[in-house]
């Protein structure tokens, strides 16, 4: 049985979060909890919230216990990117680009 979840629109860069996103895939559920509250960057907190929604729904659906859970699937993807403009000297524009993600976590039961 699989588990899902989805934060769309974090303001965070992907590439950020995928630094902290390859530390956890693959693990089981516990260790990756303990990882991301060690690891200080702002993407574990991101993180740690999609990785509780997918076990919170696991505990809600079917009972399943937390330590036979392992994360099967984590990705990153893009989102929608904000662009603006800021005046710069001699008349000309600099693009300012507030990247955010897409962060999915999915969860299964040990083999």
């Amino acid at each position: 049985m699989e588990f899902k979840s989805i934060y769309k629109y974090a303001r965070i860069s992907p590439r950020k979060a995928r630094y902290v996103i390859d530390l956890v895939r693959g693990k089981s559920v516990n260790d990756a909890l303990r990882i991301l509250r060690l690891t200080h960057k702002r993407a574990s907190y991101m993180i740690d919230k999609v990785i509780r929604a997918a076990l919170a729904s696991a505990n809600e659906n079917l009972d399943v216990d937390a330590d036979s859970l392992y994360i099967a699937q984590a990705l990153v993807d893009c989102g929608p990117t904000r662009k603006w403009f800021r005046p710069r000297p001699r008349g000309v524009s600099a693009t300012i680009l507030k990247r955010t993600s897409h962060i999915t976590i999915v969860l299964s039961e040990n083999k």
